[in-house]
Formats: C-alpha cells, sequence, structure tokens
C-alpha cells in the first residue's frame, strides 16, 4: 500500500497538447536554471531598493523645503506682528512710507520724519523705514521702490478689465 501511494505522488507527464503544460515542453524554450532566477531576484531587488531610496530622498528633500518655508513664513509673521504692534501717535494709511525708531527703553514707535529730516541725528535709535501696504502688510522701504498701485489693479479686475502682461489692462 505504501508503494501506491508513493506512485501516486510521483509526478506525472503532460499528456495533453504543447500549448496546455504547465511547464514549457518546446526545446526552443528558454531553459530556467536556479542560479540564473537567484541572480534575477537579486537583481530585481537591488533596483528596487534603489528606486525606492531615490522616491524617499525626494521626499526628504521636500519635506526640508516645507519645515524651510515653514519658519520663513513664521518669522515673517514674527516681523509684521512686531510692526502692527509699534506705537504709533497717527492714523496708518496705506501707501504711504512710515519710519521706525527704537527708545533707549526698548519700546519701537513709528513716525513720518525721516533720519534725513532730523538732519541726520535722530532723537532715538533709526531702525528702518517701512510702507504700509494696502492689504495692512508693511514692506522694506527698500523694496518699496515704487506706488503701491495694489487698489487700482484690484479695482480694474472687479470691472471686469484684465491684466495684461505689463500689469495693466
Amino acid at each position: 500500500m505504501i508503494e501506491e501511494e508513493k506512485s501516486d505522488r510521483a509526478p506525472r507527464l503532460h499528456q495533453g497538447p504543447d500549448h496546455s503544460a504547465p511547464y514549457p515542453v518546446s526545446r526552443l524554450a528558454p531553459a530556467f536554471h536556479n542560479p540564473d532566477l537567484a541572480a534575477e531576484l537579486a537583481r530585481a531587488e537591488q533596483l528596487l531598493s534603489a528606486r525606492t531610496g531615490a522616491k524617499l530622498r525626494v521626499l526628504a528633500d521636500q519635506i526640508k523645503s516645507l519645515q524651510q518655508a515653514a519658519l520663513r513664513v513664521l518669522e515673517e509673521a514674527r516681523e509684521e506682528q512686531a510692526l502692527s504692534q509699534a506705537q504709533c501717535a497717527f492714523k496708518r494709511i496705506p501707501g504711504r512710507t512710515y519710519h521706525l525708531y527704537r527708545k533707549a527703553d526698548g519700546r519701537a514707535f513709528f513716525s513720518m520724519l525721516s533720519p534725513a529730516d532730523w538732519g541726520g541725528r535722530p532723537p532715538h535709535g533709526f531702525v528702518g523705514s517701512y510702507r504700509l501696504e494696502s492689504d495692512w502688510s508693511w514692506t522694506p522701504a527698500e523694496g518699496a521702490a515704487g506706488p503701491d498701485d495694489t487698489a487700482d489693479l484690484v479695482n480694474q479686475l472687479l470691472r471686469g478689465g484684465g491684466l495684461t502682461a505689463g500689469g495693466s489692462s
């Protein structure tokens, strides 16, 4: 009975047509050897590892870039907050340039007078000049060379006139 079980378990050769065989039967079919398969699998694993590592490196670089951008946004917000909280004894008007000074006790305040208006010797430490934009943000005077035309641009867009490459319609 043991011999019958062994004969039932012995591999059986395919008796049907060649196209339905579960294994290659043509002499033209490539031969598969275990060492070739192992090397092919190792090469595929190596390439997969390299591709995965490269994709992860790109993601890590993007995360680092986003973190740096977030830090810049937070720093700009701190600066904007400090400028917005500076003392001011007059009504702030968008489009105008104001000059920031710091008193000996550390308090900051805006003045309409520039250091040149003080004859080059302001009574307090000069911090910088800033233009108040129409969105109530502050632009350093060096970066605010031209007039603030934001309100004009918004009005043009609201009237339905588009913008051209030059910035006007």
